[in-house]
C-alpha cells in the first residue's frame, strides 16, 4: 500500500503530458540538459582556477587610516596569517 505501481506512475505521466503539452515538455528537458551541461563546464573551469589560486595566496589589504574610525574604542589591528 505504501508504494506506488506502474499504473500510477503512468496517470501521472499521462496527466502532466495533458497539462504541459509535448512541446513545453520538450523545451523544458533540451534547458535542463543545457543547464546541467553549463554546471559541469562551470566546475571543471572553477577547479583548474581555484589550483592557481591556492598557489599564490591573494594579498591583503590594509584598512586606511584616512578614514575616520566608527568608534573611539575601536583598534585597527593587522593578522597574520598561520604558519
Amino acid at each position: 500500500m505504501g508504494s506506488f505501481s506502474i499504473w500510477h506512475w503512468l496517470i501521472v505521466l499521462l496527466i502532466v503530458v495533458m497539462v504541459f503539452g509535448t512541446k513545453k515538455l520538450k523545451n523544458l528537458g533540451s534547458d535542463l540538459g543545457g543547464a546541467v551541461k553549463g554546471f559541469k563546464d562551470g566546475m571543471k573551469e572553477g577547479g583548474s582556477t581555484e589550483d592557481k589560486s591556492a598557489a599564490a595566496p591573494a594579498p591583503q589589504q590594509v584598512a586606511s587610516t584616512a578614514a575616520p574610525a566608527a568608534d573611539k574604542n575601536t583598534i585597527d589591528v593587522e593578522a597574520k596569517p598561520k604558519a
